[in-house]
């Protein structure tokens, strides 16, 4: 266990510089938590008994990440930044941002922190631990478990109950009661929360959990979707359980497999997506391209999880999704079809679910590379249409689509006399 507990080189150089200098050092926070857990970690936190300008004055290159809140960024001889934040305790918060005051000890700066397990402190050089809450027990109990009166850890920050949630789905923990009946009571107060910070956390329960269709059913249960995000408050558990078939966007992110899990949550078996769909992404601050993405992912799904699907609707779900994104759909309905089967699901269940999406997912994938699915596939082309008398400009871009959607229907019409025939009947107008 101590090996675990010793911090990098790095560390332990500016934890040295700073008690040489008379003050106390401490590593903090989830560096220390992870490291008894076994979990690597390079980003570990430092909290001291200097303030921040004794800090700034102590060390070459500092950068006042959060210096109002007594926290400066050391430069180590890597250029790497570390923090290094002044022992505090909270004078006055509301709901999100406090305001602190130093001079406290360790304990008692510990005392203000989140849950048991981040609050703990190792000493860099001599490996002793600083536990007064029992974080370590909850760690081997598997618990997730506020530092003291859970409602009033939960009052002081709201975003507490978002964090609770995902650590219990990181590592697998269970909530302590108390600590649950806090998240559930703060839940109608969430919306105090930046979007940002919202949204922040949503991707890291993507990211970091194994399993995130438990924390999101956690996040229903105590009503944060209620508040934040109600188009999820009640939708069908297969939903969620989806996502835990599908790839996981890693720690840097994957942009094509975080639009996968957004279009995931959204998507219901031959159900047009919500026409609010796109509105509620870019209100969490998804780019318009995220946004964009999700949206056709979460249409194009809609049909092709749908069974019996005919050839034109697959066509056009295709088209819309185009051909590069048909293997993205199609991980959607593997997804789906995985997450309604369930773990009771027998080997011959499984097998029969995975015949049939396999034989829709070579349908569409005939229809993509044999049929015309762009205005790029038509048999014409612009010189055709002026040649045909279509004047430049608007008129020409809305008859290119007007052919398109006639050989979306019947592709059989996608030669080049058969839509010539069709732009001169269109421009001579009815017959008389």
């Amino acid at each position: 266990m101590p090996e675990r507990l010793s911090p990098p080189k790095s560390i332990k150089e500016i934890c040295s510089t700073l008690e040489r200098a008379g003050h106390e050092a401490w590593c903090v926070g989830g560096a220390v938590r992870d490291a008894l857990l076994g979990i690597p970690t390079l980003d570990w936190d430092i909290a001291t008994s200097a303030h921040p300008e004794q800090v700034q004055k102590l060390f070459r290159r500092t950068i006042p990440v959060g210096i109002q809140f007594g926290t400066v960024g050391v430069l180590d001889r890597d250029g790497v930044l570390h923090e290094v934040t002044t022992f505090r305790h909270d004078v006055e918060t509301d709901g999100r941002h406090a305001v602190v005051r130093y001079g406290a000890s360790l304990d008692e700066d510990l005392a203000r922190r989140d849950f048991t397990m981040n609050a703990i402190a190792v000493h860099a050089e001599r490996l002793e631990v600083r536990d007064p809450f029992d974080g370590r027990g909850d760690l081997e109990r598997k618990l997730v478990r506020c530092v003291g009166e859970a409602s009033e850890r939960m009052r002081e920050d709201r975003l507490r109950a978002l964090r609770a949630l995902r650590f219990a789905g990181r590592f697998g923990f269970a909530i302590e009661p108390a600590t649950w009946q806090a998240i559930k009571e703060s839940a109608p107060h969430l919306g105090r929360l930046s979007v940002e910070r919202v949204k922040q956390e949503l991707e890291k329960v993507m990211e970091q959990v194994a399993r995130p269709s438990q924390t999101l059913e956690r996040y229903r249960e105590a009503g944060v979707f209620g508040t934040l995000i109600p188009a999820l408050a009640d939708v069908p558990t297969a939903r969620f359980a989806a996502i835990d078939h599908l790839a996981r966007p890693g720690l840097k992110g994957r942009p094509d497999r975080r639009a996968l899990r957004l279009a995931a949550l959204f998507v219901e078996p031959g159900v047009a997506p919500a026409r609010d769909l796109e509105r509620t992404l870019k209100a969490l601050k998804y780019s318009n391209v995220e946004a964009r993405a999700a949206v056709v992912l979460a249409e194009a799904g809609a049909v092709v999880l749908s069974t019996g699907v005919d050839d034109v609707t697959l066509r056009r779900a295709v088209a819309r999704i185009g051909r590069l994104t048909l293997a993205s759909a199609a991980r959607l309905r593997w997804a789906r079809g995985a997450a309604e089967l369930g773990p009771q699901a027998t080997e011959d269940q499984r097998r029969t679910a995975r015949l049939a999406g396999i034989r829709l997912y070579r349908r569409a994938v005939r229809i993509a590379w044999r049929d015309p699915l762009t205005i790029g596939d038509l048999a014409v082309d612009g010189d055709d249409l002026r040649s045909a008398g279509v004047p430049p400009g608007r008129a020409m871009g809305d008859t290119l689509q007007r052919l398109l959607e006639l050989v979306l229907d019947d592709p059989a019409k996608n030669e080049r006399e058969t839509l010539l025939a069709d732009i001169r009947a269109t421009l001579a107008g009815p017959s008389r």
